[in-house]
This record gives structure tokens, C-alpha cells and sequence, in this order.
């Protein structure tokens, strides 16, 4: 039986990732600091412990696996990401996993390491336009991320190219781009914002408002969760060590992205601009390298991944409200 390592299990993408891997007959372990927070966990094997401290890492990285996909990092959405006040804990926090995660698999003779990077490594001067942003593979430098978020990821996906060289490992490269769905955090400061306006939309009541960053006109695609496990499975099976972008060529504003949840909401609310973080002004994956190079690219609309996205947020929304409700 094949066997996978999942960093990263009990977050959102890892956990849909467990799930997948299991479908596909291998035998799973997960590790993490928590189990996934919205259901049981598939993995075979789950170690609760942090990849930050070496032992826990030679714990878990004890035999040789057929893939080891890497997602662990100390990450969030634009309210944790951008307020600055996190920037020494992320980048130390997540740099320090992938130093030790990358090492262990080289001293257990592991050579296929997936590695999920961001889109938050390309210049902020290319996303400026939101109706333009230029990110393409090739644009990533001269560096410029707007975030040290960014600048983490950009090490860590040189790291990982470097021990292909030196080492003769196959590890690859993913970028994402706002990946979303079900079972993925929707509130407490780290969610992204599909699942934070899917939230907001599912607590208003018609003719009522919700706030909104900024003036909405900052554009974002958004990727759903199946067609993120897809590319990652292909990519990291492939001969191509990337790095690539995984996400949506499907570009809106946010002001777009909440009417569309709004209509599938059947609600009409008003929009209110307020302060916030908001990272770059446009961003949009380009899909040209990996539908040449992989021959493959996404093809789920947006609108197709928010309806189950908002159907599984409104039922939280419900449930948590009746359970306060018997509590109070």
C-alpha cells in the first residue's frame, strides 16, 4: 500500500487533502498541532504535535513515504496576514517548519515533497492595476511581496528547489491562490474572504447591510478546494518541480464576489466601506505555464463553488446560533 504524510492535516486544504488521498486507496498519516476543526480526520495516523521542534519531526518523518505533501504554515486571511503585528511569529513559525521538513526528508531518503507556496510571493508593483496584475511564474522577481507572509514563502520555495539540486530530491511547487469550500475557517480573524462575506451575508437579515474593506474595488480570484487538490495531486506526481500557480483565472472585485453570494443568499443587503487590511490592489492567477507544462488548469466556476460553500456556512451559522441559543 502506498503511504502519505500530510503537514498541515488539520487545516482546511490538508484535511480535504487526507480525504482524497485515502479515496485513492493510500495508506495516510496527518500531523498538526490540532485535528481539523469541522470533521473527523481520514488519516490513518494522526500526530498532534508542532513541526517547528526537530523531535516531533523525526517522530513523524520515520519511514520513507511514497509523498509527503507539506502544507503546514502559520497563515491566515488579510486580517492576520496584513495588520503587521504578526510578521516575526509567521515568518519564523513557518520558515522553521519547512528548514526542518525539508532536512528530514532528505535524511529519510524521501525525494517527492509537495510544498504548497503562495501567490503572495509576486511584486506588489505588478498588482497595482486590479483590472491588470501580472502574475506569472517569471514575474516573481526582482522580489517585492507585500507581505513577510510573502517573502517566507519565496525562501522556502527557493529552499526546496535548492535541495532538488543539490540532494537530487523532487520536490515541487505550488502557488495558490485563494483557495476555498467547506470546512474551512470562516471566522476568528484568519478567514479569507469568501468565507468571511458567505459568514456575514448567512448572519444578516434582508434589507440589513455588511461591511466591507476598503471600497470592494480590489480584485481576487478564488480557487474551490477540488480543483486545488486536483492540480496538487497532478503537479506533484508530474516530472515538473515548478513552481506553478494553482488557482482561478476567474477575476471580480470583492463588490462583485459579494453580490454574487447575495444572490445565491436570495438576500438583498447593502454594502458598507470601511478601514481594513487589504493587501495588493489586483491579483489573478495565470494559468498559461501550467495548462502548457501540465495540461491542466481549473475549470469550475466561481458561482458553482460558492453555492456549497455558502450552503455549508449558512447550516454553521444556524447551528451555532441554536446551540448559543440553548446555552443562554
Amino acid at each position: 500500500m502506498r503511504q502519505a504524510l500530510v503537514c498541515g492535516a488539520g487545516g482546511f486544504i490538508g484535511s480535504h487533502l487526507v480525504r482524497r488521498l485515502k479515496q485513492e486507496g493510500f495508506w495516510v498519516r496527518g500531523a498538526d498541532l490540532k485535528y481539523p476543526d469541522f470533521s473527523e480526520s481520514w488519516a490513518d495516523d494522526f500526530v498532534i504535535g508542532d513541526l517547528r521542534d526537530q523531535r516531533v519531526v523525526a517522530a513523524v518523518v520515520d519511514r520513507r513515504f511514497d509523498e509527503v505533501y507539506q502544507l503546514a504554515a502559520d497563515m491566515g486571511g488579510a486580517g492576520y496576514i496584513f495588520t503587521g503585528e504578526h510578521d516575526a511569529e509567521v515568518m519564523h513559525n513557518s520558515a522553521t517548519i519547512n528548514l526542518n521538513m525539508v532536512e528530514a526528508c532528505r535524511l529519510a531518503g524521501i525525494k517527492r515533497v509537495f510544498y504548497s507556496s503562495s501567490a503572495c510571493i509576486y511584486p506588489a508593483y505588478n498588482q497595482e492595476d486590479p483590472d491588470n496584475p501580472n502574475c506569472a511564474e517569471g514575474s516573481a522577481y526582482p522580489a517585492a511581496p507585500d507581505s513577510e507572509y510573502g517573502w517566507e514563502k519565496l525562501f522556502s520555495e527557493r529552499m526546496y528547489l535548492a535541495y532538488n539540486r543539490n540532494y537530487a530530491m523532487q520536490c515541487r511547487v505550488a502557488r495558490y491562490h485563494n483557495i476555498f469550500g467547506p470546512e474551512g475557517t470562516y471566522d476568528g480573524g484568519r478567514e479569507k474572504s469568501p468565507a468571511a462575506i458567505c459568514r456575514k451575508i448567512a448572519q444578516a437579515s434582508s434589507g440589513g447591510s455588511i461591511e466591507i474593506w476598503g471600497d470592494g474595488l480590489q480584485t481576487r480570484s478564488f480557487l474551490y478546494i477540488d480543483e486545488c487538490l486536483e492540480g496538487s495531486l497532478r503537479l506533484a506526481r508530474s516530472e515538473l518541480e515548478g513552481p506553478f500557480n494553482i488557482g482561478s483565472e476567474e477575476m471580480v472585485t470583492i463588490n462583485q464576489l459579494a453580490a454574487m453570494v447575495m444572490d445565491i443568499a436570495g438576500k438583498k443587503l447593502s454594502i458598507e466601506h470601511v478601514p481594513g487590511p487589504l493587501g495588493v490592489r489586483g491579483r489573478n492567477s495565470d494559468n498559461r505555464l501550467i495548462k502548457e507544462k501540465l495540461g491542466w488548469a481549473p475549470s469550475q466556476t466561481l458561482r458553482a463553488g460558492l453555492e456549497k460553500t455558502y450552503a455549508w456556512i449558512e447550516a454553521e451559522v444556524r447551528r451555532r446560533a441554536f446551540a448559543n441559543h440553548l446555552s443562554a
